[in-house]
């Protein structure tokens, strides 16, 4: 791998080799570059600026919340590739899933570049639904049962000869909103029709999974990984879909909080020792070990309480990630680099912050269907406490230098209490204080809620 890099890139991983070799220290990489615009990877750059050893973070894109930023699109590798190289003592955190899935980890390690992410082989179990399903399958992952199809037609037929409700999916990458959940045979087929005729979500509906819709409750669990050894992160859930009381179609994510009391240690362990762990081996035995994020999307069935792999995403969740960092005690940044090393085991048990957080998203009105861009944001300066950030997502600056609206899921409100109550009431309470426009904002009123009380 370094005998293609250059000499810059060969000095630095070798002199950080032998520091970690005979002192057994965390060698700052100093610098640290996000790829990626939304409030995920905002949030990973607060909470990694927080650590001593880091000098500066720079992001490509970025967006309008964030500082140091270089105008390179997160999906551009060789401009990614030919910046890190110019840099010293850089760590590249890849934040969204277009760039794993085109290879960026391939890319920056053939340069001996250090980059924190999954390589595009193993990324295939986020960009094809079709391909997850079949490795769980394999490796022996609970799923619903399921079936995948090339023909729209056969996928029709299929559907009308099931007996229960089905969930069908598009077999590529859509932004989160290429699942839909069925009631019946007919709104299934034209689902089918809208992905496979229509081509709603293009190139990513040439295949669908058609799988068993189970009752009961979604929950995301996420780890950090170094290809051998997983560092699981305090449990979430999400909430997907874009009205209140979980209706209407499914968007990139509406809400979050953490924890989630759907997860207790019991059914925590049984997560690690069920899926994770099998998922880690299964993946390795393949032959391109992974690291970085894997997350976990799982049902937790409201009859049998097991949990069900609805899907496996390879990278940070969006919003999940924003309660999340405001948990974290540790310095994020230490573990993430000794993932990048392959020496997670040595780290000690994540500490989290006896509190929860709820992260609101505000959005564009007409989110997830078409909205306007531009409009200036008004309240972002409001004095909010001490208990809540504002993490900027589809933002950007207007020549004015004033934060204007650049998105769907524009900022991501995220508070903590000292409970679900209280962290609800911290998150809105600065939510109404932020507006644009003439109510051209959306967000949901009930995230969090059924925390409460559990």
């Amino acid at each position: 791998m370094l005998k293609r890099g250059n000499e810059k890139s060969k000095r630095i991983i070798i002199k950080q080799f032998i520091s970690r070799l005979f002192f057994g220290i965390v060698v700052a990489s100093d610098n640290v570059l996000i790829v990626g615009s939304g409030s995920r990877e905002h949030a990973l750059g607060w909470k990694i600026a927080q650590s001593k050893h880091v000098n500066k973070i720079y992001f490509a894109p970025g967006n309008g919340g964030t500082s140091e930023n270089i105008d390179i699109k997160h999906n551009d590798i060789n401009k990614l590739v030919s910046f890190a190289k110019r840099q010293s003592n850089l760590l590249t955190v890849v934040g969204p899933e277009e760039p794993l899935s085109l290879g960026i980890v391939d890319a920056f390690e053939k340069e001996g570049l250090r980059i924190f992410g999954p390589r595009k082989e193993p990324a295939r179990l986020e960009t094809s639904k079709a391909f997850a399903k079949e490795f769980m399958h394999d490796a022996g992952i609970r799923t619903p049962e399921f079936a995948i199809f090339s023909d729209a037609q056969k996928a029709k037929d299929y559907v009308v000869r099931q007996s229960r409700p089905q969930v069908i999916k598009a077999d590529g990458l859509a932004a989160g909103k290429g699942v839909v959940v069925c009631d019946g045979a007919d709104q299934a087929i034209a689902v089918i029709d809208s992905i496979m005729i229509k081509k709603e979500f293009g190139a990513a509906g040439t295949k669908v999974v058609i799988e068993e819709r189970l009752s009961g409750e979604e929950v995301s669990f996420i780890a950090l990984c170094d290809g051998k050894t997983i560092m699981p992160l305090a449990p979430s859930q999400d909430y997907k879909r874009i009205f209140d009381d979980d209706k209407g179609p499914n968007t990139g994510g509406m809400g979050a909080h953490s924890p989630t009391p759907v997860i207790d240690s019991d059914l925590h362990e049984k997560i690690v020792k069920d899926v994770m762990q099998p998922a880690m081996i299964a993946i390795r035995k393949r032959g391109t070990p992974f690291k970085g994020f894997l997350y976990a999307g799982i049902m937790v069935d409201e009859n049998t309480k097991k949990p069900y792999v609805l899907e496996f995403n390879v990278r940070m969740g969006d919003p999940e990630c924003q309660p999340i960092m405001m948990r974290m005690k540790p310095d994020l940044y230490e573990y993430v680099d000794a993932a990048v090393d392959g020496r997670l085991e040595s780290m000690p048990q994540m500490e989290w912050k006896n509190q929860t957080a709820v992260c609101v998203i505000m959005a564009s009105k007409g989110y997830p269907g078409s909205y306007e861009k531009g409009k200036v944001i008004e309240g972002l300066n409001s004095d909010f406490g001490p208990h809540v950030m504002v993490f900027h997502a589809g933002t950007a600056r207007n020549s004015q230098g004033r934060i204007v609206t650049n998105g769907g899921r524009v900022l991501a409100v995220t508070a903590l209490g000292e409970d679900a109550r209280r962290a609800i009431d911290n998150a809105y309470s600065a939510v109404r204080k932020i507006r644009w426009g003439e109510n051209d904002h959306y967000y949901r009123t009930d995230i969090a809620r059924r925390a409460i009380g559990r």
